[in-house]
Protein backbone atom coordinates (compact mmCIF):
# COMPACT_ATOMS: atom_id res chain seq x y z
CA UNK A 1 0.00 0.00 0.00
CA UNK A 2 1.66 3.39 -1.07
CA UNK A 3 1.54 6.30 1.66
CA UNK A 4 2.44 9.78 1.03
CA UNK A 5 4.68 11.86 3.94
CA UNK A 6 1.56 12.93 5.56
CA UNK A 7 -0.09 9.33 6.03
CA UNK A 8 -2.60 9.56 2.97
CA UNK A 9 -3.85 6.11 1.53
CA UNK A 10 -3.39 6.79 -2.55
CA UNK A 11 -4.39 4.54 -5.70
CA UNK A 12 -6.38 1.42 -6.19
CA UNK A 13 -5.87 0.20 -2.64
CA UNK A 14 -6.89 3.25 -0.94
CA UNK A 15 -10.39 3.13 -2.59
CA UNK A 16 -10.75 -0.50 -2.08
CA UNK A 17 -10.43 0.18 1.61
CA UNK A 18 -12.59 2.97 1.84
CA UNK A 19 -15.62 0.46 0.12
CA UNK A 20 -14.32 -1.97 2.93
CA UNK A 21 -15.13 0.91 5.58
CA UNK A 22 -18.18 1.79 3.95
CA UNK A 23 -19.76 -1.72 3.87
CA UNK A 24 -17.85 -2.66 7.47
CA UNK A 25 -20.33 0.24 9.07
CA UNK A 26 -23.55 -1.01 7.73
CA UNK A 27 -22.80 -4.78 8.43
CA UNK A 28 -21.73 -3.71 11.81
CA UNK A 29 -25.46 -2.11 12.18
CA UNK A 30 -26.82 -5.36 11.50
CA UNK A 31 -24.60 -7.56 13.34
CA UNK A 32 -22.98 -9.38 10.64
CA UNK A 33 -19.56 -8.19 12.19
CA UNK A 34 -17.79 -8.17 15.22
CA UNK A 35 -16.96 -4.69 16.70
CA UNK A 36 -13.14 -5.49 17.16
CA UNK A 37 -13.08 -5.99 13.27
CA UNK A 38 -14.65 -2.71 12.77
CA UNK A 39 -12.81 -1.15 15.18
CA UNK A 40 -9.64 -2.56 13.32
CA UNK A 41 -10.48 -1.35 10.12
CA UNK A 42 -11.69 1.96 11.24
CA UNK A 43 -7.75 2.57 12.47
CA UNK A 44 -5.84 1.21 9.21
CA UNK A 45 -8.91 4.12 7.29
CA UNK A 46 -8.95 6.85 9.49
CA UNK A 47 -5.64 8.46 10.25
CA UNK A 48 -5.19 8.07 6.30
CA UNK A 49 -8.63 9.05 5.23
CA UNK A 50 -8.93 12.26 7.71
CA UNK A 51 -5.25 13.78 6.81
CA UNK A 52 -5.51 17.41 6.57
CA UNK A 53 -2.76 18.45 4.56
CA UNK A 54 -4.11 16.03 1.61
CA UNK A 55 -6.95 19.04 0.83
CA UNK A 56 -4.76 21.59 0.68
CA UNK A 57 -3.65 24.09 -2.16
CA UNK A 58 -1.36 26.57 -3.06
CA UNK A 59 -2.88 27.74 -6.24
CA UNK A 60 -6.22 28.45 -4.16
CA UNK A 61 -6.87 31.01 -1.99
CA UNK A 62 -9.44 28.51 0.33
CA UNK A 63 -9.71 24.69 0.09
CA UNK A 64 -13.47 25.22 0.29
CA UNK A 65 -16.16 28.00 -0.44
CA UNK A 66 -19.31 27.02 1.58
CA UNK A 67 -22.28 29.09 -0.08
CA UNK A 68 -25.16 29.66 2.57
CA UNK A 69 -24.64 29.68 6.42
CA UNK A 70 -27.93 27.94 6.77
CA UNK A 71 -27.99 24.40 9.70
CA UNK A 72 -25.81 22.76 6.54
CA UNK A 73 -23.60 25.30 5.33
CA UNK A 74 -22.72 26.71 9.27
CA UNK A 75 -21.77 22.70 10.42
CA UNK A 76 -20.07 22.04 7.02
CA UNK A 77 -17.72 25.10 7.20
CA UNK A 78 -17.12 24.53 10.94
CA UNK A 79 -16.33 21.15 10.42
CA UNK A 80 -14.29 21.58 7.05
CA UNK A 81 -12.36 24.10 9.57
CA UNK A 82 -12.13 21.85 12.44
CA UNK A 83 -10.23 19.36 9.45
CA UNK A 84 -8.10 21.43 8.85
CA UNK A 85 -9.14 22.89 5.65
CA UNK A 86 -9.10 26.69 4.99
CA UNK A 87 -12.34 27.80 4.74
CA UNK A 88 -14.71 30.62 3.69
CA UNK A 89 -18.56 30.68 3.98
CA UNK A 90 -20.64 33.16 1.56
CA UNK A 91 -23.82 34.75 3.17
CA UNK A 92 -26.09 36.82 1.11
CA UNK A 93 -28.17 38.09 4.14
CA UNK A 94 -27.27 40.33 6.88
CA UNK A 95 -27.24 37.38 9.61
CA UNK A 96 -25.62 34.11 9.31
CA UNK A 97 -28.14 31.00 10.41
CA UNK A 98 -30.29 30.76 6.75
CA UNK A 99 -33.75 30.71 7.11
CA UNK A 100 -33.73 28.08 10.06
CA UNK A 101 -32.28 30.33 12.84
CA UNK A 102 -33.90 33.90 11.15
CA UNK A 103 -37.09 33.03 10.02
CA UNK A 104 -37.68 29.09 10.80
CA UNK A 105 -37.14 26.56 12.92
CA UNK A 106 -36.11 29.37 15.83
CA UNK A 107 -38.16 32.20 15.98
CA UNK A 108 -41.48 29.50 15.10
CA UNK A 109 -40.39 27.44 18.14
CA UNK A 110 -40.07 30.81 20.16
CA UNK A 111 -43.27 31.76 19.64
CA UNK A 112 -45.23 28.42 20.07
CA UNK A 113 -43.24 28.22 23.52
CA UNK A 114 -44.39 31.69 24.40
CA UNK A 115 -48.37 31.32 22.81
CA UNK A 116 -48.43 27.39 25.12
CA UNK A 117 -47.79 28.78 27.97
CA UNK A 118 -49.88 31.83 27.97
CA UNK A 119 -52.87 29.61 26.91
CA UNK A 120 -51.94 27.74 29.93
CA UNK A 121 -52.31 30.40 32.10
CA UNK A 122 -55.42 31.93 30.70
CA UNK A 123 -57.45 28.68 30.20
CA UNK A 124 -57.16 28.40 34.05
CA UNK A 125 -54.28 25.38 34.55
CA UNK A 126 -51.79 27.62 35.89
CA UNK A 127 -54.42 27.69 38.66
CA UNK A 128 -55.60 24.58 38.96
CA UNK A 129 -52.29 24.24 39.81
CA UNK A 130 -52.10 26.54 42.74
CA UNK A 131 -51.06 29.21 40.35
CA UNK A 132 -53.52 32.50 40.29
CA UNK A 133 -53.45 35.67 38.62
CA UNK A 134 -54.66 37.70 36.30
CA UNK A 135 -52.85 37.16 32.52
CA UNK A 136 -52.38 39.24 29.59
CA UNK A 137 -51.43 38.84 26.43
CA UNK A 138 -48.56 41.71 25.25
CA UNK A 139 -47.55 40.59 22.30
CA UNK A 140 -44.75 43.40 21.40
CA UNK A 141 -42.88 41.63 24.65
CA UNK A 142 -43.03 38.33 23.37
CA UNK A 143 -42.07 39.32 19.55
CA UNK A 144 -38.71 40.77 21.52
CA UNK A 145 -38.52 37.41 23.41
CA UNK A 146 -38.14 35.99 19.80
CA UNK A 147 -36.14 38.23 18.52
CA UNK A 148 -33.61 38.02 21.37
CA UNK A 149 -33.56 34.12 21.34
CA UNK A 150 -32.85 34.65 17.25
CA UNK A 151 -29.94 37.41 18.08
CA UNK A 152 -27.85 35.02 20.31
CA UNK A 153 -28.14 32.41 18.03
CA UNK A 154 -27.34 33.86 14.86
CA UNK A 155 -24.50 35.72 16.76
CA UNK A 156 -23.30 32.41 18.49
CA UNK A 157 -22.60 31.16 14.86
CA UNK A 158 -20.53 34.22 14.56
CA UNK A 159 -18.91 33.85 17.65
CA UNK A 160 -17.99 29.81 16.53
CA UNK A 161 -16.91 30.74 13.09
CA UNK A 162 -14.07 33.23 14.91
CA UNK A 163 -13.45 30.23 17.00
CA UNK A 164 -12.79 28.13 14.43
CA UNK A 165 -10.97 29.90 11.85
CA UNK A 166 -14.03 29.97 9.04
CA UNK A 167 -13.56 33.23 7.21
CA UNK A 168 -17.50 35.01 7.08
CA UNK A 169 -17.64 36.91 3.65
CA UNK A 170 -21.04 38.99 3.41
CA UNK A 171 -22.43 38.85 -0.12
CA UNK A 172 -24.00 37.07 -2.89
CA UNK A 173 -22.00 34.08 -4.17
CA UNK A 174 -22.30 32.74 -8.33
CA UNK A 175 -19.81 29.79 -9.17
CA UNK A 176 -18.35 31.34 -11.99
CA UNK A 177 -16.24 28.30 -12.58
CA UNK A 178 -15.20 24.72 -11.34
CA UNK A 179 -12.55 25.88 -9.28
CA UNK A 180 -14.34 29.83 -8.49
CA UNK A 181 -16.75 31.50 -6.45
CA UNK A 182 -17.66 35.42 -7.41
CA UNK A 183 -19.05 37.20 -4.57
CA UNK A 184 -21.40 40.33 -5.42
CA UNK A 185 -21.21 42.70 -2.33
CA UNK A 186 -23.21 45.35 -0.97
CA UNK A 187 -21.28 48.33 -1.90
CA UNK A 188 -20.83 47.18 -5.37
CA UNK A 189 -17.83 45.42 -5.33
CA UNK A 190 -17.14 42.21 -6.18
CA UNK A 191 -14.59 39.21 -4.85
CA UNK A 192 -13.08 36.18 -6.61
CA UNK A 193 -12.13 33.11 -4.07
CA UNK A 194 -9.94 30.56 -5.98
CA UNK A 195 -11.08 27.26 -4.38
CA UNK A 196 -10.07 23.50 -4.75
CA UNK A 197 -14.04 22.48 -3.46
CA UNK A 198 -17.49 24.51 -3.78
CA UNK A 199 -20.34 23.33 -1.46
CA UNK A 200 -23.79 24.64 -2.25
CA UNK A 201 -25.82 24.69 0.68
CA UNK A 202 -28.22 27.70 -0.61
CA UNK A 203 -31.68 25.93 1.04
CA UNK A 204 -34.84 26.50 -0.10
CA UNK A 205 -38.07 29.54 -0.19
CA UNK A 206 -41.36 30.18 0.26
CA UNK A 207 -43.19 28.15 -2.92
CA UNK A 208 -45.71 30.43 -4.09
CA UNK A 209 -49.18 29.62 -4.72
CA UNK A 210 -50.83 30.69 -8.10
CA UNK A 211 -52.81 33.91 -8.39
CA UNK A 212 -52.16 35.15 -4.73
CA UNK A 213 -49.52 37.64 -3.97
CA UNK A 214 -48.24 37.61 -0.93
CA UNK A 215 -47.27 41.34 0.36
CA UNK A 216 -46.47 40.04 4.04
CA UNK A 217 -49.09 42.33 5.71
CA UNK A 218 -52.32 40.88 4.75
CA UNK A 219 -51.47 37.80 2.57
CA UNK A 220 -48.44 36.49 4.27
CA UNK A 221 -45.86 33.17 4.33
CA UNK A 222 -44.20 31.82 7.17
CA UNK A 223 -42.11 34.61 7.14
CA UNK A 224 -44.47 37.26 7.87
CA UNK A 225 -46.72 35.20 9.97
CA UNK A 226 -43.87 35.54 12.85
CA UNK A 227 -43.85 39.21 13.01
CA UNK A 228 -47.96 40.39 13.16
CA UNK A 229 -47.97 43.51 15.24
CA UNK A 230 -51.33 42.01 16.11
CA UNK A 231 -53.58 39.10 16.46
CA UNK A 232 -55.63 38.93 13.74
CA UNK A 233 -59.59 38.05 14.54
CA UNK A 234 -59.95 35.38 11.40
CA UNK A 235 -56.69 33.95 9.60
CA UNK A 236 -56.77 31.75 6.70
CA UNK A 237 -54.19 29.12 5.93
CA UNK A 238 -53.63 27.08 3.11
CA UNK A 239 -52.14 24.48 3.83
CA UNK A 240 -52.25 21.74 6.75
CA UNK A 241 -48.75 20.45 6.44
CA UNK A 242 -45.96 20.99 9.56
CA UNK A 243 -45.78 24.86 9.19
CA UNK A 244 -49.25 25.70 8.78
CA UNK A 245 -50.01 23.66 11.66
CA UNK A 246 -47.26 25.04 14.00
CA UNK A 247 -48.02 28.58 12.84
CA UNK A 248 -51.70 28.21 12.70
CA UNK A 249 -51.45 27.03 16.69
CA UNK A 250 -49.47 29.97 17.50
CA UNK A 251 -52.29 32.27 16.40
CA UNK A 252 -55.39 30.05 17.31
CA UNK A 253 -53.67 30.13 21.24
CA UNK A 254 -53.59 33.98 20.67
CA UNK A 255 -57.37 34.41 20.10
CA UNK A 256 -57.43 34.08 16.50
CA UNK A 257 -60.31 31.88 14.39
CA UNK A 258 -58.20 29.88 12.31
CA UNK A 259 -59.24 27.54 9.58
CA UNK A 260 -57.03 25.36 7.44
CA UNK A 261 -57.45 24.67 4.30
CA UNK A 262 -55.80 21.46 2.69
CA UNK A 263 -55.72 19.93 -0.22
CA UNK A 264 -55.22 16.06 1.13
CA UNK A 265 -57.21 14.62 2.93
CA UNK A 266 -55.33 14.63 6.59
CA UNK A 267 -53.32 17.18 8.48
CA UNK A 268 -49.02 17.01 9.11
CA UNK A 269 -48.20 16.94 5.48
CA UNK A 270 -46.73 13.92 3.50
CA UNK A 271 -44.83 11.13 5.61
CA UNK A 272 -47.33 11.23 8.57
CA UNK A 273 -48.85 7.91 9.88
CA UNK A 274 -52.33 8.04 8.60
CA UNK A 275 -53.80 6.76 12.50
CA UNK A 276 -51.22 9.35 13.98
CA UNK A 277 -53.03 12.23 11.69
CA UNK A 278 -56.33 11.35 12.56
CA UNK A 279 -55.51 12.15 16.40
CA UNK A 280 -53.64 14.58 15.89
CA UNK A 281 -56.16 16.75 14.15
CA UNK A 282 -58.82 15.60 16.66
CA UNK A 283 -56.66 16.56 19.00
CA UNK A 284 -56.41 20.21 17.26
CA UNK A 285 -59.97 20.34 16.53
CA UNK A 286 -60.64 20.11 20.12
CA UNK A 287 -58.35 22.95 20.68
CA UNK A 288 -60.44 25.53 18.65
CA UNK A 289 -58.39 24.60 14.77
CA UNK A 290 -60.91 24.54 12.06
CA UNK A 291 -60.04 22.39 8.78
CA UNK A 292 -61.17 22.02 5.46
CA UNK A 293 -59.72 18.53 4.42
CA UNK A 294 -59.89 17.31 0.55
CA UNK A 295 -60.51 20.96 -0.15
CA UNK A 296 -58.15 23.39 -2.75
CA UNK A 297 -58.26 27.33 -2.73
CA UNK A 298 -59.37 28.82 -6.09
CA UNK A 299 -58.62 32.56 -5.91
CA UNK A 300 -58.78 35.17 -3.20
CA UNK A 301 -59.50 38.66 -3.26
CA UNK A 302 -58.48 41.52 -0.84
CA UNK A 303 -61.50 44.36 0.30
CA UNK A 304 -60.66 47.32 2.00
CA UNK A 305 -61.08 45.18 5.53
CA UNK A 306 -61.26 41.70 4.80
CA UNK A 307 -59.77 39.12 2.44
CA UNK A 308 -62.52 36.59 0.12
CA UNK A 309 -61.05 33.25 -0.28
CA UNK A 310 -62.52 31.17 -2.61
CA UNK A 311 -62.12 27.08 -1.67
CA UNK A 312 -63.79 24.37 -3.45
CA UNK A 313 -63.87 20.51 -2.86
CA UNK A 314 -61.11 18.44 -4.62
CA UNK A 315 -63.31 15.74 -5.79
CA UNK A 316 -66.53 17.71 -6.31
CA UNK A 317 -66.08 21.46 -7.71
CA UNK A 318 -69.78 22.31 -6.73
CA UNK A 319 -68.72 21.64 -3.58
CA UNK A 320 -67.98 25.58 -3.47
CA UNK A 321 -67.75 28.13 -0.45
CA UNK A 322 -66.95 31.70 0.69
CA UNK A 323 -64.33 32.19 3.87
CA UNK A 324 -63.36 35.87 4.81
CA UNK A 325 -60.39 36.49 6.89
CA UNK A 326 -58.22 39.40 8.39
CA UNK A 327 -54.88 37.56 7.10
CA UNK A 328 -54.05 34.68 4.85
CA UNK A 329 -51.10 32.57 5.09
CA UNK A 330 -49.87 31.18 2.54
CA UNK A 331 -48.07 27.47 3.78
CA UNK A 332 -48.10 25.12 0.49
CA UNK A 333 -44.12 24.34 1.02
CA UNK A 334 -40.47 25.03 0.10
CA UNK A 335 -38.65 24.66 -2.99
CA UNK A 336 -35.29 24.88 -4.04
CA UNK A 337 -33.19 27.79 -3.66
CA UNK A 338 -31.07 27.47 -6.88
CA UNK A 339 -31.30 31.13 -8.74
CA UNK A 340 -28.61 32.87 -9.57
CA UNK A 341 -25.70 30.52 -8.58
CA UNK A 342 -24.01 30.42 -11.59
CA UNK A 343 -24.91 26.35 -11.88
CA UNK A 344 -25.29 27.45 -15.80
CA UNK A 345 -21.22 28.46 -15.70
CA UNK A 346 -20.07 24.96 -15.24
CA UNK A 347 -23.02 22.85 -16.69
CA UNK A 348 -24.76 21.93 -13.12
CA UNK A 349 -28.26 20.87 -14.50
CA UNK A 350 -31.64 20.67 -12.41
CA UNK A 351 -33.66 17.75 -11.99
CA UNK A 352 -37.46 17.87 -12.77
CA UNK A 353 -38.36 19.22 -8.90
CA UNK A 354 -35.49 22.30 -9.46
CA UNK A 355 -33.11 20.14 -7.09
CA UNK A 356 -29.62 19.56 -7.96
CA UNK A 357 -28.57 16.15 -8.45
CA UNK A 358 -25.88 14.35 -6.50
CA UNK A 359 -24.25 10.97 -5.98
CA UNK A 360 -23.90 9.33 -2.74
CA UNK A 361 -20.58 11.82 -1.80
CA UNK A 362 -22.70 14.83 -2.54
CA UNK A 363 -21.25 15.81 -5.29
CA UNK A 364 -22.70 16.90 -8.48
CA UNK A 365 -21.98 16.58 -12.62
CA UNK A 366 -18.84 18.90 -11.80
CA UNK A 367 -16.48 16.93 -9.43
CA UNK A 368 -14.86 20.08 -7.36
CA UNK A 369 -19.01 21.05 -6.59
CA UNK A 370 -20.82 19.45 -3.85
CA UNK A 371 -24.71 20.12 -2.73
CA UNK A 372 -26.20 19.56 0.46
CA UNK A 373 -29.99 20.33 2.10
CA UNK A 374 -33.17 21.57 0.82
CA UNK A 375 -31.41 21.81 -2.62
CA UNK A 376 -30.68 18.34 -3.31
CA UNK A 377 -33.27 15.23 -2.91
CA UNK A 378 -34.44 13.91 0.55
CA UNK A 379 -36.98 15.70 3.81
CA UNK A 380 -36.04 19.65 3.77
CA UNK A 381 -35.24 19.52 7.50
CA UNK A 382 -32.79 21.58 8.96
CA UNK A 383 -30.87 18.14 11.17
CA UNK A 384 -31.30 16.43 7.40
CA UNK A 385 -28.66 19.17 5.99
CA UNK A 386 -26.72 19.31 9.47
CA UNK A 387 -25.60 15.55 8.52
CA UNK A 388 -25.21 16.10 4.99
CA UNK A 389 -22.93 19.05 5.88
CA UNK A 390 -20.81 16.78 8.10
CA UNK A 391 -20.69 13.75 5.71
CA UNK A 392 -19.86 15.49 3.01
CA UNK A 393 -16.96 17.26 4.17
CA UNK A 394 -15.40 13.96 5.55
CA UNK A 395 -15.92 12.53 2.52
CA UNK A 396 -13.85 15.47 0.50
CA UNK A 397 -11.25 14.47 3.01
CA UNK A 398 -11.56 10.78 1.87
CA UNK A 399 -13.42 9.29 5.07
CA UNK A 400 -16.69 7.33 4.56
CA UNK A 401 -20.50 8.68 3.80
CA UNK A 402 -23.16 6.98 5.02
CA UNK A 403 -26.56 8.24 5.76
CA UNK A 404 -29.91 6.54 6.16
CA UNK A 405 -32.53 8.55 5.44
CA UNK A 406 -35.27 6.24 6.95
CA UNK A 407 -33.60 7.18 9.96
CA UNK A 408 -34.24 10.83 9.76
CA UNK A 409 -36.99 11.76 12.38
CA UNK A 410 -39.96 14.30 11.50
CA UNK A 411 -41.46 16.27 14.53
CA UNK A 412 -44.18 18.98 14.50
CA UNK A 413 -43.74 21.45 17.71
CA UNK A 414 -47.46 21.93 18.17
CA UNK A 415 -49.55 20.77 21.43
CA UNK A 416 -49.17 17.87 22.16
CA UNK A 417 -45.87 17.38 19.78
CA UNK A 418 -45.85 14.59 16.97
CA UNK A 419 -42.84 13.22 16.09
CA UNK A 420 -41.66 9.67 13.70
CA UNK A 421 -38.92 8.55 11.94
CA UNK A 422 -39.08 5.17 9.92
CA UNK A 423 -41.71 3.53 8.35
CA UNK A 424 -45.65 4.32 8.41
CA UNK A 425 -48.29 1.39 8.67
CA UNK A 426 -49.72 2.63 5.15
CA UNK A 427 -45.85 2.32 4.12
CA UNK A 428 -46.08 -1.44 4.96
CA UNK A 429 -48.86 -2.25 4.14
CA UNK A 430 -47.79 -1.04 0.23
CA UNK A 431 -44.46 -3.12 0.74
CA UNK A 432 -44.22 -6.66 -0.68
CA UNK A 433 -44.90 -9.03 2.23
CA UNK A 434 -45.80 -6.59 4.97
CA UNK A 435 -45.10 -8.53 7.89
CA UNK A 436 -45.47 -6.64 10.82
CA UNK A 437 -46.37 -6.08 14.68
CA UNK A 438 -48.09 -3.33 15.98
CA UNK A 439 -48.08 -1.89 19.45
CA UNK A 440 -49.53 0.95 20.88
CA UNK A 441 -49.66 2.68 23.84
CA UNK A 442 -51.82 5.72 25.76
CA UNK A 443 -49.32 8.30 27.58
CA UNK A 444 -51.79 11.05 28.36
CA UNK A 445 -55.31 11.72 27.33
CA UNK A 446 -54.20 13.42 24.36
CA UNK A 447 -51.23 11.05 23.34
CA UNK A 448 -49.62 7.56 22.33
CA UNK A 449 -46.45 5.71 21.28
CA UNK A 450 -47.20 3.59 18.24
CA UNK A 451 -44.19 0.78 17.44
CA UNK A 452 -44.03 -1.17 14.02
CA UNK A 453 -41.51 -4.02 14.10
CA UNK A 454 -40.97 -7.22 11.47
CA UNK A 455 -43.18 -9.96 12.68
CA UNK A 456 -40.12 -12.26 11.91
CA UNK A 457 -37.10 -10.92 12.77
CA UNK A 458 -38.39 -8.16 15.40
CA UNK A 459 -36.73 -5.60 14.54
CA UNK A 460 -38.26 -1.86 14.55
CA UNK A 461 -39.48 -0.24 11.48
CA UNK A 462 -40.92 2.76 12.55
CA UNK A 463 -42.04 4.56 16.07
CA UNK A 464 -44.52 7.01 15.81
CA UNK A 465 -45.51 9.62 19.12
CA UNK A 466 -48.08 12.13 19.95
CA UNK A 467 -47.24 14.05 23.40
CA UNK A 468 -45.23 16.31 25.20
CA UNK A 469 -41.96 16.30 24.78
CA UNK A 470 -42.45 13.92 21.62
CA UNK A 471 -39.60 15.29 19.88
CA UNK A 472 -37.38 14.33 22.72
CA UNK A 473 -38.80 10.93 22.77
CA UNK A 474 -38.36 10.25 19.25
CA UNK A 475 -34.55 10.32 19.35
CA UNK A 476 -34.35 7.08 21.04
CA UNK A 477 -36.75 5.33 18.61
CA UNK A 478 -33.80 7.01 15.63
CA UNK A 479 -31.28 5.25 17.84
CA UNK A 480 -33.13 2.14 17.62
CA UNK A 481 -33.21 2.43 13.90
CA UNK A 482 -30.09 3.08 13.19
CA UNK A 483 -28.17 0.33 14.59
CA UNK A 484 -30.94 -2.29 14.12
CA UNK A 485 -32.62 -2.89 17.50
CA UNK A 486 -34.81 -5.51 17.99
CA UNK A 487 -38.40 -4.19 19.96
CA UNK A 488 -36.82 -6.59 22.80
CA UNK A 489 -33.80 -4.49 23.01
CA UNK A 490 -36.30 -1.53 23.98
CA UNK A 491 -37.91 -3.34 26.38
CA UNK A 492 -35.20 -4.69 28.51
CA UNK A 493 -33.50 -1.80 28.92
CA UNK A 494 -34.51 0.01 32.08
CA UNK A 495 -36.42 3.57 31.40
CA UNK A 496 -36.32 5.52 34.58
CA UNK A 497 -39.75 6.18 36.31
CA UNK A 498 -41.62 8.39 36.13
CA UNK A 499 -40.74 9.40 32.70
CA UNK A 500 -42.57 9.67 29.14
CA UNK A 501 -40.40 7.60 27.95
CA UNK A 502 -41.67 5.01 29.86
CA UNK A 503 -44.61 5.08 27.60
CA UNK A 504 -41.58 3.53 24.54
CA UNK A 505 -40.66 0.85 26.57
CA UNK A 506 -44.27 -0.16 26.97
CA UNK A 507 -45.06 -0.34 23.38
CA UNK A 508 -41.90 -2.23 22.05
CA UNK A 509 -42.60 -4.52 25.14
CA UNK A 510 -46.37 -5.17 23.83
CA UNK A 511 -44.55 -5.05 20.33
CA UNK A 512 -42.04 -8.03 21.53
CA UNK A 513 -44.14 -10.13 23.68
CA UNK A 514 -48.48 -9.06 22.77
CA UNK A 515 -48.26 -7.61 26.61
CA UNK A 516 -47.27 -4.04 27.86
CA UNK A 517 -47.31 -4.17 31.76
CA UNK A 518 -48.84 -0.67 32.52
CA UNK A 519 -51.53 -0.23 29.62
CA UNK A 520 -54.57 -2.47 29.05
Amino acid sequence: MAVSSCGTTTGREGAQLLRKHNVCTAHYRRQTLQYEECRQLQRTLFPAALCNKRMSSSTSDVDIVVIGSGPGGYVAAIKAAQLGMKTACVEKDDTLGGTCLNVGCIPSKALLNSSHIYVEAKKGYFASQGIEGNFNLNLANMMKQKATAVKQLTGGIAMLFRSNKVQHIQGHGTITGANEVTVAKRDGTSEKLKTKNILIASGSEVTPFPGIEIDETRVISSTGALSLSAVPKRMVIIGAGVIGVELGSVWQRLGADVTAVEFLGHVGGQGIDMEVSKNFERILTKQGFKFKLNTKVTSATKGSDTIKVTVEGVKDSSKREELECDVLLVSVGRRPYTTNLGLENVGIKLDDKGRIPVNDRFQTSVPSVYAIGDCIRGPMLAHKAEDEGILCVEGINGGPVHIDYNCIPSVIYTHPEVAWVGKSEEQLKEEVNPLYNRAKTVNDIDGFVKILGDSKTDRILGAHVIGPNAGEMIAEAVIALEYGASCEDIARVCHPHPTLSEAFREANLQAFCGKAINFG
